[in-house]
């Protein structure tokens, strides 16, 4: 998949739009959103995660799942990318992201396999949208800033009052349970883990070694020791997420992928977390937001 053309502001909102009011460039942005997510899912070894080689601490899905999920959403980021360039309120971003969640569920007979993605990178798509249309420069700071100022009140709002059509998530219901902000609280901030943890850490690794993959890996693990992951909490409460965390910094405290055997300290974490049954949900959504981020601001 390559990487987008460089973005242009639109010169009105329907400038160049199909009949679905979708330019090119909300199209491009699309691609890179499901980039993103292939680039995340696609990473291995990663802890207790779905990968192409192995389900993780998952009983319920594949890889192939993720990728039926990914065929599922194509239409979905530049709809919504379209969307924000008519500055609409939260609910009308809120009702694309039900019909999303509502074709990725069909898609994957039930499982629930890119719901943060559809919030989370739906939330960034929109709000590029938004600067597009006023012509504003895009930078990774700009586009989480435009999220928090436009519908940060909006999101956490969001959190108390659930569409009916979907149950609550996971993330929401320990959100609740551990009085840990979880999705809602990051994007209402603007993404500050993939601003301040994810993004620097993976352009440290790649300025070093221009390798992707290893800085991908960096950015998750940073990520994981930072983050009260709350799929961790889901699946191992409080004292699983410690553990998560505690393994994640060891991990980083050991030279991370600086390491010479990195990638085996990684496989053992992996086979830890899969032992545990924990997975580190919550931080490989943001590593989505963190390299979707990336590729903008380059």
């Amino acid at each position: 998949m390559n990487r987008p053309d460089k973005l242009q502001p639109a010169a009105r909102p329907d400038a160049g739009a199909t009949t679905l009011g979708v330019t090119s460039a909300d199209a491009r942005i699309g691609r890179l959103a499901i980039r993103s997510l292939y680039r995340e899912v696609a990473l291995a070894p990663k802890p207790g995660l779905v990968t192409p080689l192995s389900n993780g601490s998952h009983r319920d899905m594949t890889f192939a799942t993720f990728l039926r999920s990914l065929v599922a959403l194509r239409d979905y980021f530049p709809a919504i990318t379209a969307c924000g360039r008519q500055q609409p309120a939260f609910a009308a971003l809120q009702q694309l992201g039900i019909e999303a969640e509502i074709a990725m569920l069909a898609a994957t007979g039930g499982i629930n396999t890119h719901r943060g993605a559809v919030f989370n990178l739906g939330l960034l798509c929109a709000a590029l949208g938004s600067l597009l249309h006023e012509g504003l420069t895009i930078t990774a700071e700009a586009i989480c800033r435009r999220v928090e100022t436009q519908w940060g009140a909006k999101i956490l709002a969001s959190s108390t009052n659930l569409p009916v059509e979907l149950p609550p998530s996971h993330g929401q219901v320990v959100a609740r349970r551990y009085g840990s902000g979880g999705a809602r609280a990051e994007a209402a901030a603007g993404f500050p883990a993939a601003r301040e943890v994810g993004l620097p850490a993976y352009r440290a690794v790649l300025a070093v070694t221009g390798d992707e993959k290893r800085a991908e890996m960096q950015a998750l693990f940073a990520l994981m020791a930072e983050l009260d992951d709350t799929n961790m909490l889901w699946r191992g409460g409080p004292t699983g997420l410690a553990h998560g965390r505690r393994a994640a910094a060891e991990f980083l405290a050991a030279g991370g992928v600086f390491a010479s055997d990195w990638r085996d300290h990684a496989e053992a974490i992996d086979q830890d977390f899969i032992a545990r049954r924990l997975s580190p949900g919550g931080s490989a959504d943001l590593l989505g937001v963190t390299l979707f981020l990336a590729e903008l601001d380059a």
